[in-house]
C-alpha cells in the first residue's frame, strides 16, 4: 500500500546578511578576502528581504519537510554563525528542517564545528545522541513519512580562493550502509549535500573531492534522489545508481537579487508518492520573478 504523498521544499546557499563587523583577529585570515568580495559584489546581489518573501512563499505551499543544503553563512564567524541559529526557527522547528553545511560554513579552521554546535538540533539523525558533534553527526538518517532524508558533509576549511569540498571513504561507508537499510525499510532515499557530486557542474577550485567515492556508493546502494547546492544553479543531472539513474537536483541561491548572471532566488518543491518499486516524483521549480516581484511556479517536470 503507498502512503500520502510527501512535499519537500528545498532551498540552498542563504549567505545570511548583512555581513557583521569583524574584529581585525577574525579578518587576519582567509575572511579578508571574502570580506572584499562581499562588499565589492555579494551584498549588492543578496538581500534579506527576498529571503523573507522565499520563506513566506514556501509556508503558503505548506511542505511536510524542508532541506537547506548548506552555505548559511559567508564567512564562517561567530557573530554569523549565531545569527543563522536565531533565524532558523522562522523556517520552523528542527524536526521540520533539516541542515547540511557547505563551504562558507566550513570558511576558517573553527568554524565548521562552530556551526555544527549551534545548529546541532537541525542536523541530528534520528539515532544519534544530543551529545553528537562535528563529523560525527553526518552522515545523518532522518525519517520522515516515507522518505529517508540522508545528510552528507563535504564542508572543510579550504585556502584563500579556494572552495572545494571533501567526501571521504569514512562517510562513504556508512552513506552505503545507510542506504541500503532505507532501502529494505522501503524508504525513498534523498541524500543532501552541498557540493555537486558531479563531474564537470563547477570549476576545479570549486568542485567535490571524492566525487569518485560517491558515484560508487550510488552504483552498488542506489537512491532515489540527490539535493545539492554551491552552485547557485537550477540544474538537473542524473548520476548511474543501482537500478536506475538518480536525479541529481541543485536550486539557485535562497537570497539573489533578479538581474545578476545567476537565476534569481528560488525553491524546489519535490513531491513523491507511490511505494518500493513504484515510486512517482515530480520536481516544480519555484522562482523570483522580476517582472512581477513574486515566487511564481517556473518549471515543472517529473523526476
Amino acid at each position: 500500500m503507498s502512503s500520502p504523498m510527501f512535499r519537500l521544499a528545498h532551498i540552498s546557499d542563504i549567505h545570511l546578511g548583512p555581513l557583521p563587523r569583524l574584529t581585525p583577529r577574525e579578518l587576519a585570515s582567509k575572511r579578508i578576502t571574502g570580506y572584499i568580495n562581499w562588499h565589492r559584489n555579494r551584498r549588492k546581489r543578496l538581500f534579506g528581504n527576498i529571503l523573507e518573501s522565499l520563506l513566506a512563499d514556501i509556508k503558503s505551499a505548506a511542505p511536510d519537510h524542508v532541506a537547506i543544503t548548506g552555505d548559511l553563512v559567508n564567512l564562517g564567524a561567530k557573530a554569523e554563525i549565531a545569527a543563522v541559529a536565531d533565524w532558523l526557527p522562522d523556517v520552523g522547528e528542527p524536526d521540520f528542517v533539516s541542515v547540511v553545511p557547505g563551504n562558507h560554513d566550513a570558511y576558517v579552521p573553527g568554524s565548521f564545528k562552530l556551526a555544527c554546535r549551534a545548529w546541532r538540533p537541525y542536523m541530528l539523525g534520528d539515532d544519534k545522541p544530543a551529545s553528537s558533534a562535528g563529523e560525527n553527526l553526518f552522515p545523518f538518517l532522518r525519517v520522515r513519512g516515507q522518505l529517508a532524508l540522508i545528510g552528507v558533509s563535504t564542508a572543510h576549511a579550504t585556502p584563500p580562493f579556494m572552495a572545494s569540498g571533501i567526501f571521504d571513504r569514512r562517510q562513504a561507508h556508512l552513506l552505503s550502509d545507510i542506504l541500503r537499510q532505507a532501502e529494505d525499510d522501503g524508504l525513498f532515499r534523498i541524500v543532501l549535500i552541498h557540493h555537486p557530486p558531479v563531474r564537470g557542474a563547477t570549476s576545479m577550485h570549486k568542485r567535490m573531492l571524492g566525487i569518485g567515492l560517491f558515484s560508487r556508493v550510488l552504483e552498488k546502494a542506489g537512491a532515489e534522489l540527490v539535493l545539492h547546492g554551491h552552485t547557485h544553479l537550477d540544474t538537473l543531472y542524473r548520476l548511474p545508481g543501482r537500478g536506475g539513474d538518480v536525479p541529481v537536483v541543485c536550486v539557485p541561491s535562497a537570497s539573489e537579487a533578479p538581474g545578476g548572471n545567476r537565476p534569481a532566488s528560488g525553491y524546489n518543491l519535490i513531491s513523491v508518492d507511490g511505494g518500493p518499486g513504484a515510486w512517482t516524483s515530480r520536481l516544480e521549480r519555484h522562482g523570483l520573478v522580476a517582472r512581477s516581484g513574486r515566487f511564481e511556479l517556473v518549471h515543472s517536470q517529473e523526476l
